[in-house]
């Protein structure tokens, strides 16, 4: 097993907490849209171009935690790679936590590796992770989005609830039944739509946005492309 430590900032009644987090295990949830008709209208798009259809929906693909980073840029091999803004879920020290990600995928390989696909990128976190019991009354109320840069100009990419997704207790089900997400696992729970088409930017700038407590978990990333020599 592969495992990840990062640097977290975790909210709790004690205000902000500075912890090193060890992450064993990394999941990516996929197809998670509420809407089940606008999700085999997508899968129908995808098999267009070639990308198989999902063995389920939704499905569990397994990536190593090391993918896993807070860092301000990371590399991807050419310029087929895309980033998808994401709230994740983070089970550790007994509490379920929640959080905003980047599956930053590679288009090309998707094609025809759906789960190879999720190994070749790193998976950008930001470091903030709010209490799951905080939000859990107003969570229709939060958003995602994020941004790219369009011939350097920010340019909004996604924006809806989180309640296009399933809600997390459904997914945490789904994949591990009654028993819960196990201790140190982190989990990406969906992404919405595009805004223009799905397409590569040298940044990507995603957000979680809790309007009723007035608060944001934010990350911004640089892309470094790496050439492909053969």
């Amino acid at each position: 097993m592969s495992a990840r430590v990062l640097p977290l900032l975790l909210h709790g009644d004690g205000g902000l907490t500075r912890r090193n987090v060890q992450i064993d295990q990394l999941v990516i949830a996929g197809w998670t849209g509420r809407d089940r008709a606008a999700v085999e209208k997508h899968i129908a798009e995808l098999e267009a171009i070639g990308v198989k259809r999902p063995a389920t929906t939704p499905i569990f693909y397994r990536a190593s935690a090391a993918r896993l980073t807070l860092d301000d840029a990371i590399e991807a091999l050419g310029g087929a790679s895309s980033g998808e803004a994401e709230f994740v879920l983070l089970q550790h020290a007994g509490r379920l936590w929640v959080g905003a990600g980047s599956d930053h995928t590679d288009r090309e390989v998707e094609k025809y590796g759906v789960s190879v696909s999720k190994q070749m990128c790193d998976k950008p976190i930001a470091p903030e992770f709010w209490p799951c019991v905080e939000v859990a009354p107003h969570w229709e109320k939060l958003m995602l989005r994020s941004y790219v840069s369009d011939d350097g100009r920010r340019t909004l990419y996604q924006e809806g609830p989180v309640t296009a997704m399933l809600d997390p207790l459904t997914l945490i089900e789904q994949f591990r039944g009654k028993a819960g997400l196990e201790e140190n696992t982190l989990m990406f729970c969906g992404t919405l739509a595009t805004r223009g088409g799905m397409r590569p930017s040298d940044s990507f700038e995603f957000e979680l946005d809790d309007p009723v407590l007035a608060r944001k978990i934010r990350h911004r990333y640089r892309v470094l492309r790496l050439p492909v020599l053969g």
